[in-house]
C-alpha cells in the first residue's frame, strides 16, 4: 500500500509524517482492501485557532474513494478526527461484502 503525503505551502516534520504513516497503517490492518492513502495538509487562511486542515482519501479497488476532511487546532488532531470519519464507511464497505 502506498501513502503519499502532502504539504501545502509548508514543510511537514518528521514527526507528522510518522504519525500519520502510523495511523494510515491501522486502518489498513482494518480494511486489507486499500490499495492507496493520500493525505492533504493545508493551513487554511486567516491563521487563528482551528485553521489546519486534512484531507485523507481511501482508495479502495471497486469502490468509490473514500474521503473525509477535517479542520482542527493542530493537524494531529485533524488526522485523528479524519480517521474517526473514516472508520465508519469502511465499516459499511466490510458490511456489503
Amino acid at each position: 500500500m502506498e501513502t503519499k503525503i502532502q504539504a501545502i505551502h509548508f514543510d511537514a516534520s518528521e514527526s507528522l509524517v510518522s504519525f500519520i504513516q502510523k495511523k494510515i497503517e491501522k486502518l489498513v490492518r482494518k480494511n486489507v482492501n486499500i490499495t492507496d492513502a493520500a493525505v492533504t495538509l493545508k493551513v487554511v487562511k486567516p491563521e487563528t485557532a482551528m485553521n489546519k486542515e486534512a484531507r485523507l482519501v481511501l482508495t479502495v479497488p471497486t469502490h468509490e474513494d473514500i474521503v473525509a476532511t477535517k479542520v482542527a487546532d493542530t493537524f494531529e488532531e485533524a488526522i485523528d478526527l479524519a480517521i474517526a470519519a473514516l472508520e465508519p464507511q469502511l465499516e459499511k464497505l466490510k458490511d456489503k461484502k
